[in-house]
């Protein structure tokens, strides 16, 4: 996918270096520094996020805002309409996730379906224009679906009962999600983030450690940390 990112890069180049050797040469009048020129710069690395990254919705994202900001620069939309369509385009982003994740859920989402296709059971906690802590102490834990709208979340699995391979599905929107697991647990993370993101992902994975935490976040103007 990087060799592919690489070769249109290159094409793109080179086409542009011909076109302005032609019209330094009087034989095309090709203008590429048109009114908003520059907002190619976040439509074209995101079009081809779509093919070669796995953050498909922030791909679309920044997509949208490049040619919103393009429309802007050609006088056909007002900069001011921005703020307007804001909270619009919050509800189609998290619309868009439920629709792509369906298709582009990797490991995350097919150890979900596993879970709640067999035996298992899926947990599930939220916390709108509030604090919510979520102790699974004790409990036999297999995955949870965690939602933080405008508050805190925090999810303590370190005391919790774990067997197998669990997964997470979590989603921050202007707000914030802390996730306490176990030593000895790997963490592989699908994160879709706008304004926001998931740390603490780089740690704990070890070929010695049994069970893989396989945590799907969404961040919108909010964040995921695995501690």
């Amino acid at each position: 996918m990087k060799k592919a990112s690489n070769l249109i890069w290159g094409i793109l180049l080179v086409a542009a270096g011909i076109i302005l050797g032609l019209n330094a040469f009087g034989f095309t009048h090709i203008d590429l520094f048109f009114d908003g020129w520059w907002t190619l710069f976040i439509i074209v690395p995101c079009a081809i996020g779509l093919f070669n990254s796995y953050d498909k919705v922030g791909s679309l994202i920044g997509i949208g805002i490049g040619v919103f900001l393009l429309l802007c620069c050609q006088g056909i939309l007002r900069f001011d309409m921005l703020w307007k369509l804001l909270f619009p385009a919050i509800i189609v982003i998290i619309g868009l996730k439920m629709i792509l994740g369906n298709f582009w859920g990797g490991q995350g989402s097919q150890a979900f379906k596993q879970i709640e296709n067999g035996s298992g059971t899926a947990k599930g906690g939220a916390a709108t224009f509030s604090g919510t802590t979520l102790d699974y102490t004790g409990e036999v834990f297999e995955g949870a679906t965690l939602d933080a709208v405008f508050g805190g979340l925090k999810c303590d699995l370190r005391g919790a009962i774990i067997n197998g391979d669990c997964a997470i599905n979590a989603s921050a929107v202007f707000g914030g999600i802390d996730i306490y697991i176990p030593a000895g647990m790997n963490v592989k993370v699908r994160s879709n983030s706008f304004f926001g993101g998931v740390s603490g992902k780089e740690q704990r994975n070890s070929p010695s450690n049994q069970h893989t935490l396989y945590l799907n976040a969404t961040c919108l103007f909010g964040g995921v940390e695995v501690k």
